[in-house]
């Protein structure tokens, strides 16, 4: 099974059913006649860039990232003023708190935008660890966070 005609078919499941484990999509892969292990689809949904998120109704399943023909930067300024609740910095450590299951998608728009600011990110359902190379970008990145975080949201 070619790379390019399962992710189409992942593509497909995802925007066809609520999705919400690993295990569900591997089924529904199997009942479109294609089987594939778990570490496959793992890797497909790393390089898919597949986040869990919340739909319409409040549920958390799987979603394709995608940022449109929006400017980036202006897409992660949003998401930022959208869904921070709270961050701080640690030496070389940034850590920010979203609303419940944002953490992963603002994770991989910053991700995609491989600012110098940051090395890498570590998300979970409401908590991403953004870390950055020396404690000076790391204050650069703080400083991101907390002009476009929204005074509203963020608990002091």
């Amino acid at each position: 099974m070619k790379k390019e005609v399962r992710q189409s078919k992942i593509e497909q499941i995802i925007n066809q059913f609520a999705v919400t484990t690993q295990d569900d999509l591997m089924a529904r892969l199997k009942d479109a006649g294609i089987n594939a292990t778990q570490a496959t689809i793992s890797r497909d949904i790393r390089e898919m860039q597949i986040v869990k998120q919340q739909d319409a109704t409040g549920a958390s399943r799987y979603m394709i990232y995608k940022a449109g023909n929006q400017n980036e930067l202006q897409h992660l300024y949003r998401e930022i003023s959208e869904t921070v609740t709270k961050y701080e910095r640690i030496q070389f450590l940034t850590i920010v708190h979203t609303l419940p299951s944002y953490a992963n998608m603002l994770a991989a728009i910053l991700d995609d935008l491989t600012l110098e600011e940051v090395s890498g990110t570590l998300a979970g359902h409401d908590t991403i660890v953004l870390f950055s190379p020396d404690e000076d970008r790391a204050r650069t990145i703080y400083e991101l966070f907390k002009r476009h975080a929204n005074p509203d949201l963020v608990a002091e």
